[in-house]
Protein backbone atom coordinates (compact mmCIF):
# COMPACT_ATOMS: atom_id res chain seq x y z
CA UNK A 1 0.00 0.00 0.00
CA UNK A 2 1.33 3.45 -0.91
CA UNK A 3 1.89 5.69 2.09
CA UNK A 4 -0.30 8.77 2.18
CA UNK A 5 1.78 11.83 1.29
CA UNK A 6 1.72 14.15 4.31
CA UNK A 7 0.52 17.68 3.60
CA UNK A 8 2.04 20.18 5.98
CA UNK A 9 1.02 23.83 6.11
CA UNK A 10 3.47 26.38 7.49
CA UNK A 11 2.09 29.78 8.44
CA UNK A 12 4.80 32.43 8.17
CA UNK A 13 7.67 32.66 5.69
CA UNK A 14 10.26 34.10 8.02
CA UNK A 15 13.64 32.55 8.73
CA UNK A 16 12.25 29.66 10.78
CA UNK A 17 9.30 28.99 8.50
CA UNK A 18 11.38 28.86 5.33
CA UNK A 19 14.10 26.72 6.91
CA UNK A 20 11.45 24.26 8.10
CA UNK A 21 9.96 24.14 4.61
CA UNK A 22 13.37 23.33 3.10
CA UNK A 23 14.02 20.48 5.51
CA UNK A 24 10.52 18.99 5.30
CA UNK A 25 10.32 19.20 1.51
CA UNK A 26 13.55 17.20 1.32
CA UNK A 27 11.91 14.52 3.45
CA UNK A 28 9.13 14.14 0.90
CA UNK A 29 6.40 16.03 2.70
CA UNK A 30 4.01 18.10 0.63
CA UNK A 31 4.76 21.54 2.10
CA UNK A 32 3.05 24.88 1.51
CA UNK A 33 4.11 28.09 3.23
CA UNK A 34 1.42 30.75 3.69
CA UNK A 35 2.76 34.28 3.98
CA UNK A 36 0.63 37.38 4.56
CA UNK A 37 3.06 39.76 2.82
CA UNK A 38 2.73 40.41 -0.91
CA UNK A 39 6.39 39.65 -1.63
CA UNK A 40 9.80 39.30 -0.05
CA UNK A 41 11.98 42.38 0.37
CA UNK A 42 15.35 43.18 1.93
CA UNK A 43 13.86 44.44 5.16
CA UNK A 44 15.00 44.24 8.75
CA UNK A 45 18.42 45.00 10.09
CA UNK A 46 21.60 43.35 11.29
CA UNK A 47 21.67 39.81 12.59
CA UNK A 48 24.32 37.56 14.10
CA UNK A 49 24.60 33.91 13.11
CA UNK A 50 26.49 32.09 15.83
CA UNK A 51 28.08 28.65 15.34
CA UNK A 52 24.96 26.78 16.51
CA UNK A 53 22.98 28.55 13.77
CA UNK A 54 25.70 28.07 11.16
CA UNK A 55 25.59 24.30 11.64
CA UNK A 56 21.97 24.42 10.54
CA UNK A 57 22.96 26.54 7.54
CA UNK A 58 25.49 23.89 6.63
CA UNK A 59 22.67 21.33 6.49
CA UNK A 60 20.41 23.72 4.57
CA UNK A 61 23.12 24.40 1.99
CA UNK A 62 23.27 28.13 2.71
CA UNK A 63 26.63 28.32 4.48
CA UNK A 64 28.75 29.11 1.41
CA UNK A 65 26.45 31.92 0.27
CA UNK A 66 26.44 33.47 3.73
CA UNK A 67 30.23 33.32 3.98
CA UNK A 68 30.41 35.26 0.72
CA UNK A 69 27.95 37.95 1.80
CA UNK A 70 28.48 38.32 5.54
CA UNK A 71 31.10 39.98 7.70
CA UNK A 72 33.39 37.83 9.82
CA UNK A 73 34.65 39.97 12.70
CA UNK A 74 37.99 39.08 14.32
CA UNK A 75 36.55 39.53 17.82
CA UNK A 76 33.60 40.63 19.89
CA UNK A 77 34.41 43.07 22.65
CA UNK A 78 32.63 44.75 25.55
CA UNK A 79 33.59 48.35 26.35
CA UNK A 80 32.73 50.76 29.14
CA UNK A 81 30.36 53.45 27.94
CA UNK A 82 32.51 56.52 28.58
CA UNK A 83 36.15 55.54 28.90
CA UNK A 84 36.07 52.84 26.24
CA UNK A 85 37.86 50.39 28.54
CA UNK A 86 37.62 46.83 27.21
CA UNK A 87 36.00 44.60 29.86
CA UNK A 88 35.83 41.41 27.79
CA UNK A 89 37.13 40.20 24.46
CA UNK A 90 36.03 37.00 22.74
CA UNK A 91 38.08 35.92 19.71
CA UNK A 92 35.89 35.17 16.70
CA UNK A 93 36.82 34.49 13.06
CA UNK A 94 39.22 31.51 12.81
CA UNK A 95 39.46 31.09 16.58
CA UNK A 96 35.78 30.44 17.18
CA UNK A 97 35.50 28.26 14.08
CA UNK A 98 38.33 26.08 15.34
CA UNK A 99 36.63 25.84 18.72
CA UNK A 100 33.11 25.03 17.54
CA UNK A 101 33.55 23.78 13.98
CA UNK A 102 31.44 26.55 12.44
CA UNK A 103 31.86 30.29 11.85
CA UNK A 104 30.32 33.30 13.57
CA UNK A 105 28.97 35.71 10.94
CA UNK A 106 27.33 39.16 10.89
CA UNK A 107 24.88 40.03 8.13
CA UNK A 108 21.72 41.80 7.05
CA UNK A 109 18.57 39.88 7.95
CA UNK A 110 17.33 40.32 4.38
CA UNK A 111 20.44 38.62 2.99
CA UNK A 112 19.99 35.75 5.45
CA UNK A 113 16.35 35.36 4.48
CA UNK A 114 17.18 35.40 0.75
CA UNK A 115 19.80 32.69 1.20
CA UNK A 116 17.31 30.34 2.84
CA UNK A 117 14.62 31.18 0.29
CA UNK A 118 17.03 30.20 -2.50
CA UNK A 119 17.08 26.63 -1.17
CA UNK A 120 13.31 26.23 -1.61
CA UNK A 121 12.00 25.35 -5.09
CA UNK A 122 9.58 27.87 -6.67
CA UNK A 123 5.93 27.53 -5.82
CA UNK A 124 6.24 26.55 -2.18
CA UNK A 125 5.33 29.99 -0.83
CA UNK A 126 1.86 31.48 -1.30
CA UNK A 127 1.77 35.23 -0.72
CA UNK A 128 -1.11 37.45 0.40
CA UNK A 129 -2.36 34.64 2.64
CA UNK A 130 -3.41 36.23 5.94
CA UNK A 131 -4.57 33.58 8.41
CA UNK A 132 -7.96 34.35 9.95
CA UNK A 133 -8.71 31.16 11.86
CA UNK A 134 -8.18 27.43 12.12
CA UNK A 135 -10.00 24.28 13.15
CA UNK A 136 -8.82 20.77 13.91
CA UNK A 137 -10.69 17.46 13.72
CA UNK A 138 -10.04 13.83 12.81
CA UNK A 139 -9.45 14.79 9.15
CA UNK A 140 -6.66 17.25 9.88
CA UNK A 141 -6.31 21.01 10.27
CA UNK A 142 -8.40 23.50 8.30
CA UNK A 143 -6.92 26.96 7.77
CA UNK A 144 -9.21 29.89 7.00
CA UNK A 145 -7.76 32.96 5.32
CA UNK A 146 -8.93 36.56 5.30
CA UNK A 147 -10.16 36.34 1.69
CA UNK A 148 -12.41 33.39 2.51
CA UNK A 149 -10.19 30.59 1.20
CA UNK A 150 -10.09 27.41 3.29
CA UNK A 151 -7.31 24.81 3.12
CA UNK A 152 -7.15 21.36 4.70
CA UNK A 153 -3.73 19.99 5.72
CA UNK A 154 -2.56 16.96 7.65
CA UNK A 155 -0.57 19.20 9.98
CA UNK A 156 0.10 22.87 10.72
CA UNK A 157 3.27 24.59 11.89
CA UNK A 158 2.71 28.08 13.26
CA UNK A 159 5.84 30.06 12.42
CA UNK A 160 3.86 33.29 12.41
CA UNK A 161 6.03 35.32 14.73
CA UNK A 162 5.61 37.26 17.92
CA UNK A 163 1.94 38.05 17.21
CA UNK A 164 1.12 34.44 16.34
CA UNK A 165 -2.53 33.72 15.63
CA UNK A 166 -1.77 30.00 15.86
CA UNK A 167 -0.43 30.46 19.39
CA UNK A 168 -3.49 32.48 20.32
CA UNK A 169 -5.76 29.72 19.00
CA UNK A 170 -3.84 27.19 21.07
CA UNK A 171 -3.33 29.09 24.33
CA UNK A 172 -5.53 32.18 24.24
CA UNK A 173 -4.53 35.85 24.02
CA UNK A 174 -1.11 36.60 25.46
CA UNK A 175 -0.30 39.38 27.88
CA UNK A 176 3.31 40.48 27.38
CA UNK A 177 4.82 42.80 29.96
CA UNK A 178 6.58 45.99 28.96
CA UNK A 179 10.12 45.96 30.36
CA UNK A 180 10.32 49.72 30.53
CA UNK A 181 12.97 49.61 27.83
CA UNK A 182 13.06 50.28 24.10
CA UNK A 183 15.51 49.35 21.38
CA UNK A 184 16.52 51.66 18.55
CA UNK A 185 18.16 50.14 15.51
CA UNK A 186 19.22 51.01 11.98
CA UNK A 187 21.53 50.12 9.11
CA UNK A 188 23.28 52.76 7.05
CA UNK A 189 26.18 53.10 4.59
CA UNK A 190 29.49 53.14 6.43
CA UNK A 191 30.71 55.92 4.11
CA UNK A 192 28.43 58.34 6.00
CA UNK A 193 30.90 58.20 8.88
CA UNK A 194 33.48 59.87 6.67
CA UNK A 195 36.68 60.74 8.50
CA UNK A 196 35.01 59.79 11.80
CA UNK A 197 35.04 56.08 10.96
CA UNK A 198 37.15 54.82 13.86
CA UNK A 199 35.00 51.86 14.87
CA UNK A 200 37.61 49.27 13.93
CA UNK A 201 36.80 45.76 12.74
CA UNK A 202 35.38 44.14 15.86
CA UNK A 203 31.79 43.81 17.01
CA UNK A 204 31.45 46.15 19.98
CA UNK A 205 28.93 46.34 22.78
CA UNK A 206 29.07 49.62 24.69
CA UNK A 207 27.85 49.05 28.25
CA UNK A 208 26.36 51.98 30.13
CA UNK A 209 24.84 52.03 33.59
CA UNK A 210 21.30 51.38 32.36
CA UNK A 211 21.67 51.31 28.58
CA UNK A 212 23.86 49.85 25.86
CA UNK A 213 24.63 49.92 22.15
CA UNK A 214 25.85 47.08 19.90
CA UNK A 215 27.68 47.99 16.67
CA UNK A 216 28.98 45.86 13.80
CA UNK A 217 29.41 45.64 10.03
CA UNK A 218 26.91 43.48 8.17
CA UNK A 219 28.59 43.03 4.77
CA UNK A 220 31.81 41.31 3.82
CA UNK A 221 33.29 44.48 2.33
CA UNK A 222 32.29 46.56 5.39
CA UNK A 223 30.22 49.07 3.46
CA UNK A 224 27.12 48.78 5.66
CA UNK A 225 26.95 49.34 9.40
CA UNK A 226 24.35 48.30 11.97
CA UNK A 227 23.65 49.30 15.53
CA UNK A 228 20.98 48.45 18.06
CA UNK A 229 20.44 49.98 21.49
CA UNK A 230 18.50 49.31 24.66
CA UNK A 231 17.52 52.05 27.09
CA UNK A 232 14.75 53.03 29.52
CA UNK A 233 11.79 54.89 28.10
CA UNK A 234 8.27 55.45 29.34
CA UNK A 235 5.35 53.67 27.72
CA UNK A 236 3.39 56.69 26.51
CA UNK A 237 4.33 56.11 22.85
CA UNK A 238 3.74 52.36 22.78
CA UNK A 239 2.09 50.82 19.74
CA UNK A 240 1.81 47.23 18.59
CA UNK A 241 5.30 45.71 18.55
CA UNK A 242 6.81 46.47 15.17
CA UNK A 243 10.20 47.49 13.86
CA UNK A 244 8.43 49.77 11.36
CA UNK A 245 7.85 52.35 14.12
CA UNK A 246 10.14 55.32 13.42
CA UNK A 247 12.30 56.65 16.22
CA UNK A 248 13.33 60.22 16.97
CA UNK A 249 17.04 60.70 16.32
CA UNK A 250 17.25 63.63 18.70
CA UNK A 251 15.80 61.55 21.54
CA UNK A 252 18.24 58.74 20.78
CA UNK A 253 21.24 61.06 20.68
CA UNK A 254 20.18 62.67 23.94
CA UNK A 255 19.82 59.23 25.57
CA UNK A 256 23.46 58.47 24.73
CA UNK A 257 24.93 61.87 25.48
CA UNK A 258 28.21 61.44 27.32
CA UNK A 259 29.00 58.09 25.70
CA UNK A 260 32.41 57.58 24.08
CA UNK A 261 33.27 59.68 20.95
CA UNK A 262 32.98 56.56 18.76
CA UNK A 263 29.34 56.23 19.79
CA UNK A 264 28.75 59.93 19.18
CA UNK A 265 30.19 59.66 15.65
CA UNK A 266 27.87 56.76 14.81
CA UNK A 267 24.79 58.53 16.14
CA UNK A 268 25.70 61.71 14.28
CA UNK A 269 26.13 59.84 10.98
CA UNK A 270 23.00 57.68 10.98
CA UNK A 271 20.17 59.17 8.88
CA UNK A 272 17.18 57.49 10.59
CA UNK A 273 16.26 54.89 13.19
CA UNK A 274 13.41 52.58 14.07
CA UNK A 275 12.34 51.70 17.59
CA UNK A 276 10.84 48.67 19.28
CA UNK A 277 9.30 48.17 22.70
CA UNK A 278 11.09 45.39 24.54
CA UNK A 279 8.53 43.06 26.08
CA UNK A 280 8.85 40.18 28.54
CA UNK A 281 7.02 36.91 28.06
CA UNK A 282 6.99 33.81 30.19
CA UNK A 283 7.99 30.53 28.51
CA UNK A 284 4.94 28.72 27.16
CA UNK A 285 3.63 25.63 28.96
CA UNK A 286 3.32 23.74 25.67
CA UNK A 287 3.91 24.17 21.96
CA UNK A 288 1.57 21.65 20.38
CA UNK A 289 -2.04 20.50 20.25
CA UNK A 290 -2.69 17.41 18.17
CA UNK A 291 -1.39 18.07 14.67
CA UNK A 292 -0.62 21.74 15.33
CA UNK A 293 2.69 23.03 16.67
CA UNK A 294 4.59 26.29 17.02
CA UNK A 295 8.07 27.34 15.94
CA UNK A 296 10.42 30.29 16.40
CA UNK A 297 9.14 33.57 17.81
CA UNK A 298 5.62 32.14 17.88
CA UNK A 299 6.63 29.96 20.84
CA UNK A 300 9.79 31.48 22.31
CA UNK A 301 10.04 35.22 21.60
CA UNK A 302 13.04 36.57 23.46
CA UNK A 303 14.93 39.74 24.12
CA UNK A 304 17.77 40.35 21.63
CA UNK A 305 20.57 40.43 24.18
CA UNK A 306 22.10 37.04 23.29
CA UNK A 307 21.47 37.24 19.51
CA UNK A 308 19.71 33.87 19.64
CA UNK A 309 16.19 34.52 18.32
CA UNK A 310 16.83 33.46 14.72
CA UNK A 311 19.36 30.84 15.81
CA UNK A 312 16.74 29.15 17.99
CA UNK A 313 14.24 29.21 15.12
CA UNK A 314 16.80 27.48 12.90
CA UNK A 315 17.48 24.92 15.61
CA UNK A 316 13.71 24.36 15.86
CA UNK A 317 13.52 23.70 12.12
CA UNK A 318 16.30 21.14 12.23
CA UNK A 319 14.98 19.26 15.27
CA UNK A 320 11.39 19.30 14.02
CA UNK A 321 12.45 17.82 10.69
CA UNK A 322 14.31 15.05 12.53
CA UNK A 323 11.22 14.29 14.60
CA UNK A 324 9.03 14.10 11.49
CA UNK A 325 11.38 11.89 9.50
CA UNK A 326 9.82 8.47 8.73
CA UNK A 327 6.57 9.64 10.36
CA UNK A 328 3.21 8.86 8.77
CA UNK A 329 0.06 10.90 9.25
CA UNK A 330 -0.98 8.94 12.32
CA UNK A 331 2.34 9.73 14.02
CA UNK A 332 2.39 13.48 13.50
CA UNK A 333 0.94 14.40 16.89
CA UNK A 334 3.51 12.24 18.69
CA UNK A 335 6.31 13.68 16.53
CA UNK A 336 5.25 17.18 17.51
CA UNK A 337 5.29 16.22 21.17
CA UNK A 338 8.80 14.83 20.75
CA UNK A 339 9.90 18.08 19.14
CA UNK A 340 8.41 20.08 22.01
CA UNK A 341 10.03 17.85 24.63
CA UNK A 342 13.46 18.38 23.10
CA UNK A 343 13.26 22.07 22.27
CA UNK A 344 11.20 23.73 25.00
CA UNK A 345 13.78 23.26 27.82
CA UNK A 346 16.63 24.76 25.80
CA UNK A 347 14.71 27.75 24.49
CA UNK A 348 13.35 28.41 27.98
CA UNK A 349 16.91 28.53 29.33
CA UNK A 350 18.00 30.91 26.58
CA UNK A 351 14.93 33.12 27.02
CA UNK A 352 15.62 33.47 30.72
CA UNK A 353 19.36 34.02 30.29
CA UNK A 354 18.82 36.64 27.59
CA UNK A 355 16.39 38.60 29.76
CA UNK A 356 19.20 39.22 32.28
CA UNK A 357 21.20 41.20 29.69
CA UNK A 358 24.64 40.30 30.97
CA UNK A 359 25.72 37.90 28.21
CA UNK A 360 29.45 38.31 27.41
CA UNK A 361 29.78 41.46 29.51
CA UNK A 362 32.68 39.75 31.24
CA UNK A 363 34.54 36.50 30.60
CA UNK A 364 31.94 33.88 29.65
CA UNK A 365 32.06 30.31 28.38
CA UNK A 366 29.43 30.30 25.59
CA UNK A 367 29.73 26.58 24.84
CA UNK A 368 26.27 25.67 26.12
CA UNK A 369 24.85 27.98 23.44
CA UNK A 370 27.36 27.86 20.58
CA UNK A 371 28.31 24.21 20.96
CA UNK A 372 24.77 22.89 20.43
CA UNK A 373 24.25 20.89 17.24
CA UNK A 374 20.58 20.57 16.31
CA UNK A 375 21.42 18.02 13.62
CA UNK A 376 23.09 15.50 15.94
CA UNK A 377 21.97 16.18 19.52
CA UNK A 378 20.33 13.04 20.95
CA UNK A 379 16.56 13.33 20.94
CA UNK A 380 14.64 12.16 23.99
CA UNK A 381 11.21 10.59 23.73
CA UNK A 382 8.23 12.29 25.41
CA UNK A 383 5.81 10.39 27.61
CA UNK A 384 3.55 8.10 25.55
CA UNK A 385 0.54 9.77 24.00
CA UNK A 386 -2.39 7.83 25.42
CA UNK A 387 -5.04 9.41 23.24
CA UNK A 388 -5.02 11.67 20.22
CA UNK A 389 -5.31 15.32 21.13
CA UNK A 390 -7.33 16.85 18.33
CA UNK A 391 -8.26 20.19 19.81
CA UNK A 392 -7.15 22.76 22.29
Amino acid sequence: MTEHKRSIAIVGAGIGGLATAVFLSRLGHSVTVYEQAAQFARVGAGIQQTPNAMRVHRALGTEARLRQAAYCAPAGISRTWDSGEVTNEMPLADAIERRYGAPYLFMHRGDLHAAIESMLPPGYVRFNRKLAGLEQDERGVTLSFADGERVLADALIGADGVHSLVREWMLGPEKPRYTGRVAYRTTFPARLLGANNNIGEVRTKWWGKDRHMVVYYITRNKDELYFVTSQPEDAKWLTRESWSQKGDLNELREAFAGFHPEVQAILKACPEVHKWALMERDPLPRWCAGRVTLLGDACHPMTPYMAQGAACALEDAAVLSRCLEHTDVAGIAQAFRRYEANRLPRTTEIQQASAKNNWLRSATDPTWVYGYDALSVPLAEPAPLHSAVLSK
